[in-house]
């Protein structure tokens, strides 16, 4: 029977660590309330060998994504619980196992204590909480419910999380499959053909022509290496400065949404982050002009960004949100059919999370297929390219030997 690890909070607020087995997660955390106690984290029990000094990198490390979702988990947890927020951020505090989070829910509860709302707290720990998150945050507390928003908030965390996660995931073979095969390209041009072309000299024959161009590029690389280095880190440079500047950001923006596959899934992703954003967004009581500017700055591509900002300029003129969103020629059809459908019927909340359900799902598709596709023919060509140099170098040690003879 698995055994799972539990945090609890006992009804006088002491949080209680300890092991329970039980057949399901479920179960354990009915267990756990029915000893009166208040589960914070129930997690499966993995047992994984700590190094000697690892513990000291962990209480030091930055506040990441998935602290922030376990974070705001936890803390609509308590709140659901009854506890009143300073004592719950008392016991996340404790909880927590990196100092810069013990720090920052040190000064947040500091801050509650003198008379800020949470909202405006964790808005005042620059760079840790984005406008979205203090958006709801303020939302739930303006109507009562700020332990339901906080779980809300947690899913729509840990959903985002798991697309970028996802994507990601997808990319590391490649990623290895690319590096490896360059590495190997690289070792035999620069190292092993140069080896040969000493031999070819002292032959005093004429090369095919391909051994000629192999061996041309492999003294090229041999001797100008490090120019073609320096090269590719000046484009790299390059292209993160174009990015930098709001007009070239622009411009390859719009030129990622054209390419085959790749404009696809980035349309795909964005909808779909749209979707969740402005539908967790209006779930809560924002207003939907406010929603709208605040979805316009959580997503990544500009070319719809723009395009969004012209939808809240429409919007301000008294027209539905399904019509400008229409004009934009990188909105899907169908999301747009959705969300005038959603308009219609009242539902606009609901469908906006449909539809985010939707495309995250065929986001997932499309990078499979994607690189269904994207392996076999990266495979194909660097095999080529491998196989180019080895014949070439062949066909010159078969010439050699025809002569000998």
């Amino acid at each position: 029977m698995p055994v799972f690890q539990y945090k609890a909070a006992a009804a006088d607020g002491k949080i209680i660590n300890g092991t329970l087995n039980g057949t399901s997660r479920e179960q354990v955390i009915e267990r756990i309330q029915a000893l009166g106690q208040v589960p914070i984290r129930v997690d499966e029990s993995i047992q994984v060998p700590v190094a000697k000094g690892s513990r000291r990198h962990l209480r030091s490390r930055r506040i990441s994504d998935q602290d922030i979702a376990n974070l705001t988990r936890e803390l609509g947890t308590l709140l659901r619980a009854g506890l009143p927020l300073e004592r719950a951020l008392v016991i996340m505090a404790n909880l927590s196992e990196g100092e810069r989070l013990k720090q920052m829910l040190e000064n947040v509860r500091e801050q509650i204590k003198g008379g800020a709302t949470l909202a405006d707290a964790m808005q005042a720990q620059e760079g840790i909480f984005d406008r979205f998150y203090i958006n709801l945050l303020r939302a739930g507390e303006s109507g009562g419910a700020l332990g339901v928003v906080l779980e809300r908030l947690a899913e729509h965390l840990e959903q985002s999380r798991e697309i970028r996660e996802t994507l990601t995931s997808a990319l590391i073979y490649p990623a290895i499959l690319v590096f490896v095969a360059l590495i190997s390209i690289f070792i035999l041009l620069g190292y092993v053909v140069p080896q040969f072309s000493e031999l070819f000299e002292g032959a005093g024959q004429i090369l095919p022509l391909p051994t000629r161009i192999t061996i041309a590029v492999g003294a090229a690389l041999q001797n100008y290496g490090w120019l073609g280095l320096l090269l590719i880190a000046g484009a790299v440079w390059l292209v993160r400065y174009q990015l930098s500047q709001p007009r070239s950001r622009y411009q390859w923006h719009a030129r990622l949404l054209k390419f085959p596959l790749v404009g696809t899934i980035i349309t795909r992703i964005e909808v779909a982050r749209f979707a969740r954003t402005l539908g967790t967004l209006l779930h809560n009581g924002v207003p939907l002009l406010k929603a709208l500017a605040i979805v316009k700055d959580t997503v990544d591509n500009q070319v719809i960004a723009t395009g969004l900002e012209r939808v809240a300029g429409s919007l301000k003129e008294g027209q539905s949100l399904a019509g400008p969103l229409a004009e934009m020629t990188q909105f899907p059809p169908f999301a747009v059919h959705m969300i005038r459908v959603g308009e219609e019927t009242g539902r606009l909340e609901e469908i906006l999370l449909q539809v985010a359900t939707i495309y995250e799902r065929e986001t997932q598709v499309s990078i499979k297929r994607s690189l269904a596709l994207l392996e076999p023919v990266l495979i194909l060509v660097l095999g080529v390219i491998i196989a180019a140099v080895i014949i070439s170098i062949l066909m010159a040690i078969l010439g050699i030997n025809q002569l000998v003879i």
